[in-house]
């Protein structure tokens, strides 16, 4: 999936954002702070911006990063300088982790996929439930429309179940896991998700390694894995780095009751009703709902969140 290069939209956004962070950083005595002010012999602020700390150590999964090597060192200062100063956007995605990641965590525990997976899930969508890419990839984990059945998920014009949280994580893991059987490392894993499994089948097998630090994809798989670390980076060490949301400032998980529908619904508006909520709220708590109506096929029964 492509994701925001405009380096002039990081700069803009970093200095129209940085004066309000570095009021946080101040009233809150958060060390390291990303900027100083200096007062030029005009009486004029000139604001003096740092690049974000390179940790000694890191790993993705369990496997350790290899930050001995100024390459990979590099390329992970690449994606923190790229993503550290989008304050707007670190502090949407705090905002949203408290709303979606007990679901994702709670599914990749579940199907036995480990914990560090969900940045993928914050590089692939920014945790925005209705992120469409160019091309067609489609909410949290970006399946495409031809890719999302074969891991199980009911994609149509009526139900698309790449919007539901908790489907779209565990179609997310069955990927993780076979493509783990197949290279073996989670990292891999995680790269495949960008550039396919065969597409890194074919890299693997032209540069005779497995081992993705080792390897050069195109630009995109390049900077893939270094940006789902450093996005684990800045989240696990926000309040830290400066981007401060306090525990009662999270969105709250969506909590209601489940109606299982196994008839046919003509009308999505009057059955909203007729149950005590409203259309938006319909959609709100359910937005793989994607049609008016909602046809439910002979066998079949779809469990349909309403707001309490």
């Amino acid at each position: 999936m492509a994701f925001n290069k405009h380096a002039l939209l990081y700069v803009l956004t970093g200095l129209v954002i940085g004066v309000g962070t570095m009021a946080v950083i101040a009233s809150k005595k958060i060390e390291a702070p990303a900027s100083s002010v200096d007062i030029s012999r005009e009486g004029k602020p000139q604001y003096k911006w740092y690049p974000p700390e390179v940790p000694s150590k890191l790993d993705f999964a369990g496997e350790a990063v290899p930050l001995d090597r100024w390459e990979v060192r590099e390329k992970l200062e690449r994606e923190l300088l790229s993503n550290f100063y989008q304050h707007g956007a670190q502090l949407y995605i705090l905002k949203l982790a408290g709303r979606y990641f007990p679901i994702i965590e709670a599914r990749l525990k579940a199907n036995g996929v480990p914990d560090d997976f969900k940045y993928v899930c914050v590089a692939e969508s920014s945790l925005q439930q209705n992120a469409l890419s160019g091309v067609g990839a489609a909410s949290f984990w970006q399946f495409m429309k031809d890719t999302g059945p074969r891991y199980g998920l009911e994609i149509g014009e009526e139900v698309d179940e790449r919007f539901n949280a908790e489907k779209a994580t565990d179609a997310a893991c069955k990927y993780f896991k076979e493509a783990h059987d197949k290279f073996g490392t989670w990292t891999a894993a995680a790269a495949s998700y960008n550039c396919g499994q065969g597409g890194f089948s074919t890299q693997a097998d032209f540069q005779q390694v497995s081992n993705y630090y080792d390897m050069i994809f195109p630009d995109e798989t390049n900077r893939y894995v270094f940006r789902i670390l450093a996005l684990k980076y800045l989240t696990e060490n926000a309040k830290r780095l400066g981007n401060v949301v306090e525990d009662n400032e999270e969105y709250r998980p969506l909590k209601g009751k489940i109606v299982d529908v196994d008839k046919t619904i003509p009308d999505l508006a009057v059955w909203a009703k007729e149950n005590g909520t409203s259309y938006k709220y319909l959609k709100i708590y359910n937005p793989w709902l994607r049609a008016h109506k909602l046809t439910v096929k002979p066998g079949k029964k779809y469990s349909i969140m309403l707001p309490l």
